[in-house]
């Protein structure tokens, strides 16, 4: 068995490079050289799977592509293959109408595979099932399938290839010049991920071309179509005006040459970029892509990459052209590019870092740092985090040690910057939670500090500077020596977090001493008031007014002794003395206009005690001297002072008062007509409304009509003290009798006694 098996090695070996079909006798079908041979090898050691050396490996509906080898690995021309291929495709028979088609890129990177989807090709692919391995080997041509016109199709070997060493870039080069040469369409394949990259997308090879490019007398416009690889969810008009972007600084930093000076882009190059989806990722999006743009190679298509020019040469002397176009590149030693050492010395570093980045990302101790740091502090996090850092930076020294020093320097920066962007939302949580954590420490600590009765200035600054020196402490030892990052922010966010701390505590001892004062303002002024407005006379509201300023001063100088160490400054104490002041006056007329509510017993009070008792407060006999109607007048208007004293809050000054009062005298107590408001004399009731005259409704505590309301009722009521007065009066008037009338009342009595007797 293995004998069988190294015989078909050795033939897959020996004859792979030349043969396009292999098929299975046992089977019946052919069998895909690229990527079934091993699945077959028992029967060609068996004898059981022929050769059929030919051009026609791959066919599409029963036409045939005629792939061949024009070049091979060693640099030589096959110019038999070139013409058979044009005698065999009928290729000679197109004269000047067809289109040349170039691809040009990485090894590995799915050139031949796009080929064989957009033309019908049959060029070899890569399987990966068995590895990446060189697949194209030298130039390969073959004839598109799919599109309208004779469309010739170039695939070009890969560059970077490991078979050829970092040394051997010549063959690239010429290669990629040749394309240019006889093509009209380049195609540039490139992976997404190379974009912006220097060597990984093909710029020293493209700046080569261009160069040479600036060197012909005549050039030919050729259209460079970059084809992104693997397109990611970057916009493809982004990536496209980065591509343009670069190209155009390419030729910008050309030296130019007399016979091209100031010559633009444009009058050179057709630059187009198209994006495809990952062929082994979403085959079924790549298809669809890949339909639109063979679409584009068709000579009808409108804005179409191709049109109905003619090619350059004939197609019948394709082959000498070629052929000389080849010898012409392999001769001219100026167009050989820089070192292909520095091309792979890029990639090598690259993917040296990408290896320690994905190291490191997967490290179980860094993996249990960053979940440490999510929800507290982590003491030594700098130190750990900074060894781990050096570990894969030191590493990544170590296995590029040597490369060109220009790109190993470059690719260690570029590690360092990602490995930092992947720590630092790590070090960002960590200062959040150190600042989190000082922050509930400092309130704690504050709090305490107060309870204790430490003065509250004196307790800000303590508490402030100590936690503040603490945090500073912890972003020091969460710091790594790599980066210096920047913790102002937080810090800014810590401060800010103190002040409010003590500005709402500083509010609270606001709002405690506030109501402590109006606690006490309410208990000093509850006695005073009361009394005060129970008996009212005039003297009430001024009365009012000055124990409301002594009781506001004196409930202010006690809140010291209430509040030890709690400084307050000027602004605060007027903002505390216009509250109290404002809660006073409330008090006041609360009470006011609850006493307000008893003007009628207030009233019948004052009317009884002026009617009942005489200027000595001596009560009165109504024994028939006294004139009732005077005293009773007296005493309504006593009454009536009452209902003016209760039906405005004069805690503003005694104006407004008058004028109610007068207003009721008048109504209530005359028959004076009131002047109307337009001059003329006219009697109306004045107390037949809403509102005072010149009074604030807020200051208004019985409006006009209750006023009215009221002394209709105290007269209703009075009238009977009144009344009673009166008829104590007649009785005591009718008990008084005239000498004269008791001493005949006598005389008579005792002369019917005598006669009674007798």
């Amino acid at each position: 068995m293995e004998a069988r098996r190294k015989r078909a090695d050795d033939i897959w070996d020996a004859e792979f490079d030349k043969v396009r079909t292999w098929r299975s006798k046992s089977r019946n079908r052919p069998v895909n050289c690229a990527t079934d041979y091993r699945e077959f090898d028992n029967e060609i050691a068996d004898g059981k799977m022929e050769i059929i050396v030919s051009y026609d490996a791959t066919a599409s509906g029963g036409s045939c592509c005629y792939s061949t080898q024009i070049v091979d690995g060693d640099g030589s021309f096959n110019e038999a293959g070139v013409a058979s291929f044009v005698g065999s495709s009928n290729f000679a028979d197109h004269g000047t109408s067809y289109t040349t088609v170039a691809i040009i890129g990485p090894q590995s990177s799915g050139k031949s595979t796009l080929l064989n989807h957009v033309f019908d090709t049959n060029f070899k692919e890569m399987d990966h099932r068995i590895g990446r391995f060189q697949t194209t080997k030298g130039i390969w041509i073959a004839k598109g399938l799919s599109t309208g016109r004779f469309t010739l199709v170039i695939d070009i070997e890969g560059t970077d290839g490991r078979e050829r060493g970092e040394d051997d870039t010549a063959f690239e080069r010429q290669s990629a010049l040749f394309a240019l040469a006889v093509s009209d369409v380049v195609l540039i394949n490139m992976w997404c991920h190379d974009i912006g990259r220097e060597q990984a997308a093909n710029k020293p090879l493209i700046r080569t071309v261009f160069e040479v490019t600036m060197r012909l007398s005549s050039p030919r416009k050729t259209t460079l179509m970059f084809v992104i690889r693997d397109k990611t969810k970057t916009p493809v008009d982004s990536l496209e005006r980065a591509l343009k972007d670069d190209i155009q600084k390419m030729w910008d930093s050309l030296p130019e040459p007399k016979a091209h000076k100031k010559t633009p882009l444009s009058e050179c190059f057709n630059v187009e970029v198209v994006a495809l989806p990952s062929y082994e990722e979403k085959e079924v999006d790549f298809k669809k892509e890949v339909a639109c743009l063979r679409q584009r190679f068709s000579p009808n298509e409108l804005g179409g990459l191709v049109g109905d020019q003619p090619a350059v040469v004939p197609a019948s002397e394709f082959s000498f052209s070629s052929q000389k176009i080849w010898e012409e590149i392999k001769q001219n030693k100026d167009l050989d590019l820089p070192a292909h050492k520095v091309m792979v010395a890029t990639v090598r570093c690259e993917a040296i870092a990408n290896e320690n980045y994905d190291a490191f990302a997967q490290n179980k101790e860094w993996s249990k740092l960053k979940e440490a740091v999510q929800s507290a502090p982590y003491p030594g996090f700098g130190d750990v985090l900074s060894s781990l850092l050096d570990t894969y930076i030191s590493k990544y020294d170590g296995e590029t040690t040597y490369y060109d020093e220009g790109v190993r320097s470059g690719k260690r920066k570029l590690l360092e910057e990602k490995l930092l962007h992947l720590v630092q939302p790590a070090f960002h949580n960590l200062v959040e939670n150190i600042s989190s954590s000082t922050l509930h420490e400092f309130k704690e600590a504050f709090n305490t500090a107060l309870d204790r009765q430490e003065g509250f200035s004196v307790a800000v600054c303590r508490c402030t500077e100590s936690f503040m020196a603490q945090f500073q402490e912890g972003c020091a030892d969460a710091a790594i020596k790599q980066a210096n990052w920047d913790t102002s922010t937080v810090t800014d966010e810590l401060e800010r977090g103190m002040k409010a701390h003590v500005a709402s505590v500083y509010a609270l001892k606001i709002s405690e001493l506030t109501a402590h004062c109006k606690g006490k303002l309410e208990q000093s002024l509850s006695g005073p008031v009361k009394a005060l407005l129970e008996r009212p006379n005039n003297e009430t509201w001024p009365t009012l007014r000055k124990i409301l300023s002594q009781e506001i001063e004196s409930v202010l100088s006690g809140s010291c002794t209430a509040f030890p160490g709690f400084d307050m400054d000027d602004q605060t104490k007027g903002e505390i003395h216009a509250s109290l002041e404002e809660h006073a006056r409330r008090v006041v007329e609360a009470k006011a206009r609850e006493e307000a509510g008893r003007v009628l017993i207030h009233m019948m009070d004052s009317f009884s005690r002026h009617f009942s008792h005489d200027s000595d407060s001596i009560l009165r006999v109504w024994n028939g001297g006294e004139d009732v109607r005077a005293i009773t007048k007296t005493s309504r208007s006593a009454a009536l002072e009452v209902l003016s004293v209760l039906a405005v809050s004069r805690l503003d000054g005694d104006d407004d008062g008058k004028n109610v009062l007068n207003t009721l005298s008048s109504a209530l107590l005359g028959s004076t007509n009131v002047p109307a408001r337009d001059g003329n004399f006219r009697t109306f009731d004045p107390l037949a409304s809403n509102t005072w005259e010149e009074v604030e409704s807020s200051k208004t505590l019985l409006k006009p009509f209750e006023c009215k309301n009221w002394w209709e009722q105290f007269l209703a009521e009075s009238q009977t003290i009144v009344s009673k007065a009166f008829a104590e009066q007649q009785a005591n008037k009718r008990l008084r009798l005239n000498p004269w009338l008791i001493a005949g009342v006598i005389f008579l009595g005792i002369s019917a006694i005598k006669k009674f007797l007798r």
